[in-house]
């Protein structure tokens, strides 16, 4: 395990201080620092500034979870360490990892750029798309094309009544239909294709093929095991 270090600055809404630590344990001269919400307390609970009523939510008050899964799973942090516990936050667009029972989180940087999960087996990798979904992407096929699957969930703020009437409406997370892109090998990337179309104007020397094996293996793109099977067959 190579010696490699993480700083996480915990951030309060009264104070803050700052330590320098890695997945592993390990410490160096590194001096950055990483930052990291919190609500306060020794484990960093994690939460969400509500406009509607003026203070920092708690994600145990805000009804469904910011996390793909909420429980931490073991991980390798390619090239750096292995058997961290992680978890995605799919609002925050952040791996956490545990330090010590306290949450902290996975700097956006290339050195920690490829994670992956044991169990269930899946990888998160740091892509740069310079759009909006620029971040964390699961990576289902990988290969000279890859096919890549952002997830993303959605923070509905609390909804104070309008009159004696009407109730409170609770604050909610709300997971969003997933996004896919393909990377090709040669042309960059093809951002959510729709149809057939979208595929073909970047592998036009591949037209025929891909036309025919589409047609015979009735290729959906609203079905993620179809865009898995396109993009294995562009690598063939």
């Amino acid at each position: 395990m190579k010696k490699v270090i993480m700083g996480a600055l915990l951030l309060s809404f009264s104070a803050s201080y700052a330590q320098n630590y890695t997945p592993g344990g390990y410490q160096s001269n590194f001096s950055s620092t990483y930052s990291v919400n919190s609500l306060g307390g020794d484990h960093a609970v994690f939460g969400v500034k509500s406009e509607n009523s003026g203070r920092a939510l708690k994600y145990d008050e805000i009804i469904g979870s910011p996390y793909y899964t909420t429980e931490f799973q073991t991980a390798k942090v390619v090239e750096n360490f292995d058997k961290v516990p992680v978890r995605y936050n799919s609002y925050k667009d952040e791996v956490e990892f545990q330090k010590e029972g306290k949450p902290l989180v996975l700097p956006k940087e290339d050195t920690y750029s490829r994670i992956e999960i044991a169990s269930p087996k899946s990888t998160l990798v740091l892509v740069k798309t310079n759009d909006d979904l620029d971040g964390y992407f699961f990576e289902l096929v990988n290969g000279k094309n890859k096919l890549y699957k952002k997830v993303k969930t959605k923070f509905n703020d609390a909804v104070p009544a309008a009159n004696s009437y009407a109730s409170d409406k609770a604050a909610f997370f709300k997971n969003l239909d997933p996004v896919y892109y393909i990377q090709t090998a040669e042309y960059g990337f093809i951002k959510k294709p729709k149809k057939l179309k979208d595929i073909l104007d970047f592998f036009p020397a591949k037209k025929e093929a891909i036309e025919t094996y589409a047609k015979s293996n009735d290729i959906k793109f609203n079905k993620e095991e179809n865009l898995v099977k396109l993009v294995s067959f562009l690598n063939e």
